[in-house]
């Protein structure tokens, strides 16, 4: 082999970073246009209600199990870690606020939006993306039917409309299992810890729970219609489609969830 051959054979540091973040831009790129295209066809008519329809019921109703479990369960272990935590300082009366503000703010959209990222985002793009590969996506537009009006939208609209109640449902069970445990294990009083919920909670850390539910309602169906829509290779590629789906909602949540609430934090001030 001659050094010119060796030169061309060896890796190139520079050129895989290069390629590496021409592929991410372009990613991103492809992120934006596609959520720019689904946002207007689910706002702008023709509207496909029945599609709607069946979003809502799968992604809220069929979702309220897997939230409601994990939000109990979620408040009764946080009430007894600050209850142990609190004891070193001697602050255990504190424990029904925290409680009450971490899951409000916090632990209640967040858990939601990761449980909807497991369930949802990844049966969107199984859906999608079986849809991608038998031909029924090219289908529809010999058809004349917009699939992002009738796949996309619909999927977009109702995740923005239901994860917001979702975390309603979830911040109010998850107060409920962290009474449960303080009431039954810890010794208060269950009008005191209720009433001490109540006058701390203000309007405001529940309203900004249910913004950053909306918006993570949003990246969750946005990830899956994405992924499956984009999908190739066959049965393989519709597997790496949901795959990609869950993985990029969790990682966008967590990353929305730190600017919303740095966002949050610097208004308030």
């Amino acid at each position: 082999m001659t050094a010119q051959a060796a030169r061309k054979a060896a890796p190139n540091p520079v050129r895989a970073i290069g390629r590496s973040t021409l592929a991410a831009i372009s990613t991103v790129g492809g992120v934006g246009v596609f959520a720019v295209r689904g946002v207007v066809a689910a706002l702008t008519p023709p509207w496909f209600f029945g599609q709607l329809w069946r979003q809502i019921v799968a992604i809220g109703f069929f979702s309220l199990p897997v939230v409601g479990l994990t939000a109990v369960f979620t408040g009764a272990a946080l009430a007894l870690n600050i209850f142990t935590g609190g004891g070193r300082f001697n602050a255990e009366q504190v424990m029904p606020q925290i409680v009450a503000l971490g899951i409000t703010r916090e632990l209640g959209p967040v858990l939601a939006a990761l449980m909807l990222a497991g369930r949802v985002s990844a049966a969107i793009a199984a859906e999608i993306g079986a849809m991608r590969a038998t031909e029924q996506i090219d289908a529809m537009r010999t058809l004349s039917t917009d699939p992002f009006r009738y796949l996309v939208g619909p999927r977009l609209l109702a995740g923005v409309l239901m994860l917001p109640i979702l975390t309603a449902v979830a911040d109010t069970i998850g107060i409920a299992g962290g009474w449960l445990v303080a009431t039954r294990v810890l010794d208060f009083s269950p009008t005191v810890y209720i009433r001490n919920t109540i006058s701390f909670l203000e309007s405001w850390d529940i309203i900004s729970g249910l913004i950053k539910a909306g918006v993570f309602g949003f990246i969750v169906t946005l990830m899956g219609c994405y992924h499956g829509y984009n999908a190739s290779g066959g049965a393989r590629g519709v597997g790496r489609a949901t795959t990609h789906a869950v993985v990029s909602s969790a990682i966008l949540i967590f990353a929305s969830d730190y600017l919303l609430t740095t966002f949050f934090t610097h208004a308030a001030q």
